[in-house]
């Protein structure tokens, strides 16, 4: 693969928010398997792209920067003698530079894909954050601008028990009916997110309240956001949006500040 066409396949997965790493050899000393300069991506499933030699010293790269993707971490130097920290017969060393472009700790998950969800995307992407976005209609996920995360199911709900525990969760979908059974699998699952926020009015939050007490949520464990944003600007998607990404910035800095 030239390093064109590699190029060419690190801009598609970022578009499609899939997290890979960039494999650079940055210095070759004595016998090795590649000449500097060569790269590879490894995504989560493994070798997507390129080499660094193959054999020992690339599986041993593979794995770190798999480490890498879920630890969210954003880059690293690995100097390896192939001899002894890699195993390998060969007398020389290595260099890898690894790198992990747009990868954040700070994960952004947005259940509904909507007007409001359309114009907050965009402000999202923009800032240092991963975002995902879930919904039933492919339609709408395809309006979504690249380098965010499109889920299509028809089961939204049932990708709660798959977020980390530091996710920033958004209720956006099309209305109270679709948003209860995600909100109900959150107090299901007892997950306690940094952040749940619903988009709606304060009656539309009474009785989302009211039902998930129905259902058995204990009243002190729903500490949703509904309306959700800061109370500033109009009811123009655009202005919504800005309030939302300005409260999640505000969470975030307190969540922070928390853990200092």
């Amino acid at each position: 693969m030239s390093q064109v066409d590699l190029l060419r396949r690190c801009a598609e997965l970022a578009e499609s928010a899939t997290p890979f790493v960039l494999v650079t050899l940055v210095e070759a000393t004595g016998s090795t398997p590649q000449d500097t300069g060569a790269k590879m991506i490894v995504t989560a499933d493994g070798l997507a792209a390129g080499t660094v030699g193959g054999g020992r010293v690339e599986a041993k790269a593979i794995d770190e920067a798999q480490a890498m993707i879920a630890d969210r971490r954003h880059h690293q130097l690995r100097d390896w003698s192939l001899k002894a920290d890699v195993g390998m017969t060969c007398g020389g060393s290595v260099k890898l530079f690894f790198e992990c472009p747009g990868v954040s700790s700070w994960c952004i998950v947005v259940f509904g894909a909507g007007h409001i969800a359309q114009a907050l995307t965009r402000l999202l992407i923009t800032l240092p954050c991963q975002v995902t976005c879930i919904d039933p209609r492919g339609d709408w996920l395809a309006q979504l601008p690249a380098g965010v995360k499109k889920i299509e199911t028809d089961d939204p709900a049932s990708e709660v028990e798959g977020l980390a525990n530091d996710t920033y969760v958004l209720c956006m979908t099309r209305g109270h009916r679709s948003d209860l059974p995600v909100l109900q699998r959150i107090y299901e699952l007892d997950r306690k997110f940094p952040h749940v926020g619903v988009i709606g009015s304060k009656a539309k939050a009474a009785v989302l309240r009211k039902e998930l007490s129905a259902a058995g949520v204990a009243a002190d464990k729903l500490d949703f956001r509904c309306p959700v944003g800061l109370p500033i600007g109009s009811n123009h998607p655009a202005e919504i949006a800005v309030s939302i990404a300005a409260q999640l910035l505000e969470v975030r800095d307190a969540v922070s500040a928390n853990a200092e």
